[in-house]
């Protein structure tokens, strides 16, 4: 690991990945890379356990590309994220079901910064896994409501994507978490994976976030 990032390209990928996933096009035009070399540099980096590549849940022809956050090794070497100052976060997915219900949740425990959680096509009630994941760890979604993302976005809130679905309709305007969907087998396990994924995450963004002004 160390190795892999030795190389001032490769530095420049992690940092790059340090609050969000992107895409390989994204990563190519944002560092001014050509494509086979973006590649050969993040072929490095897999192979080395430092990222990984994830396949779109919504368009299938996109990927991904991720730091491993949860791997403790990879952790261990990867530098601090960019500092960020936002006076109000707000996690988003499609329905607003799990797991935004679960990031703004967490986040509300490791930060005094403020959040909402939304989605771009709410359903009517936060799905009953993720109320059961969330009790098992300490978060309380019993009376969570959803929200549409149009009616509580500000134009400084920092919005995180947490499904692909959700990034793909809102494109570049929020950071990106490709999180598997857990509604869609519904086991404990999938709520479990999600949970896990997505507290490494808050954790991550929490330490580098401080609470910043509103815009007037």
């Amino acid at each position: 690991m160390h190795a892999a990032l030795g190389d001032p390209l490769r530095l420049a990928i992690v940092d790059r990945l340090g609050h969000a996933d992107a895409s390989p096009g994204e990563l190519a035009r944002g560092l001014g890379l050509a494509t086979n070399l973006l590649a050969h540099h993040v072929g490095v980096l897999e192979a080395a356990g430092v990222v990984r590549r994830v396949r779109s849940e919504g368009d299938r022809r996109r990927t991904y590309v991720q730091l491993c956050v949860q791997d403790p090794m990879a952790l261990g070497v990867l530098g601090a994220p960019a500092r960020l100052s936002a006076p109000r976060v707000i996690f988003v997915c499609t329905h607003n079901s799990a797991r935004s219900q679960l990031a703004a949740a967490a986040w509300q425990r490791v930060s005094t910064v403020p959040t909402r959680s939304a989605g771009t096509r709410p359903a009517r009630r936060v799905h009953a896994g993720a109320v059961q994941v969330g009790k098992r760890h300490g978060l309380a979604l019993g009376r969570a409501t959803t929200a549409d993302l149009g009616q509580v976005r500000r134009p400084d809130d920092l919005v995180v994507a947490v499904c692909d679905n959700a990034y793909e309709e809102l494109r570049e305007t929020a950071l990106h978490w490709a999180i598997p969907d857990p509604v869609r087998s519904g086991s404990e396990a999938a709520f479990e994976q999600a949970y896990d994924e997505i507290t490494a995450r808050v954790e991550r963004l929490a330490d580098a976030t401080t609470a910043g002004p509103r815009s007037r």
